[in-house]
């Protein structure tokens, strides 16, 4: 029988249906980094959210680990070429949160054009400031999405009754345009996008992806977006922006650092100036994490688990 650990909060189905499956289940949300290390040598699989690093340390005492399921998009917190050099297969569920995403990402957009939390805080503060509070329409602007995978292809499709122009970069893919978006150059978007959103996994190469020399070369003022993970924007350059008008708004549902606790006295102050500005829209890494999604990520993680134990 293969022995799977889950160290971190997952729906009932996928215990339940793990366990119908013959697979013993041991579900310890709360478990510390040092007790995994001291467990994981007895287990085949192991199931995963962001809390815990799984790094070669860990992975080390992992002698008859077969599997790493992440439940959820992404897998910037599991060391892959370890795996890899140690036939460890791994997997995310990132089409399970796709829509959740999609969704928040349209709703930010309309959120920062329409200026609707600063203006909601004013009213709350009765301030009844109608000038100030003036938007300007997303139809007819130009929507720049970078990464076309699940997420990127669900904000398209969800822009398509916004009379927007879409374009899409992935340098990963080859001929990914659809009905929904345009396959565009880098080049072409920085000199006719309005707004950009990025839905990117963070590796090496997408690690402050955004900073000066990035949004410096756009021609046009921009609204950004990220959604993906907090280290592909350098907090520092996208404030500058902002300060310089070359942002003039910006929606952000992840962190640098998102232990607001653990902040340094740099991350501090950025953050300060971040939460205190009204071109920003700030949520806690919630764009995937809907009550349909926390379901799905389960279904579709039992599924792959599945498939790779009973389909011949």
């Amino acid at each position: 029988m293969k022995r799977i650990l889950i160290v971190d909060d997952v729906h009932e189905k996928l215990i339940e249906g793990l366990t119908k499956c013959g697979f013993e289940i041991s579900y310890q949300k709360d478990i510390t980094r040092e007790k995994i290390i001291a467990v994981i040598s007895e287990f085949e699989g192991l199931v995963v959210r962001t809390k815990t690093e799984i790094d070669e340390e860990l992975l080390a005492h992992a002698e008859k680990l077969e599997f790493i399921g992440r439940a959820g998009s992404g897998l910037d917190n599991v060391d892959t070429n370890y795996c890899d050099k140690h036939h460890i297969k791994y997997f995310n569920a990132g089409e399970a949160n796709a829509d959740a995403v999609g969704e928040q990402t349209i709703s930010m957009m309309l959120s920062l054009f329409s200026k609707i939390v600063k203006a909601d805080d004013e009213v709350r503060k009765l301030i009844w400031d109608r000038e100030g509070n003036r938007g300007v329409e997303l139809k007819g602007k130009t929507v720049a999405i970078i990464g076309y995978g699940n997420t990127g292809k669900s904000v398209a499709r969800k822009l398509s009754g916004f009379a927007v122009n879409v374009l899409v970069y992935d340098k990963y893919l080859v001929d990914y345009a659809d009905e929904f978006a345009k396959e565009s150059s880098m080049q072409y978007i920085f000199e006719n996008a309005d707004v950009i959103t990025f839905h990117v996994p963070l590796t090496p190469e997408t690690k402050h992806l955004v900073n000066n020399a990035y949004i410096n070369q756009f021609k046009r003022n921009i609204f950004l977006l990220n959604l993906s993970r907090g280290k592909v924007v350098k907090t520092d350059d996208v404030i500058s922006a902002l300060k310089s008008g070359k942002i003039v708004g910006i929606a952000l549902d992840v962190l640098e650092n998102e232990n607001l606790a653990g902040m340094n006295a740099t991350e501090k102050n950025n953050f300060e100036y971040l939460r205190n500005s009204s071109q920003t829209i700030l949520t806690p890494h919630v764009g995937g994490w809907t009550s349909e999604s926390y379901e799905k990520i389960s279904e579709v993680l039992l599924h792959k688990i599945n498939d790779l134990y009973f389909e011949q």
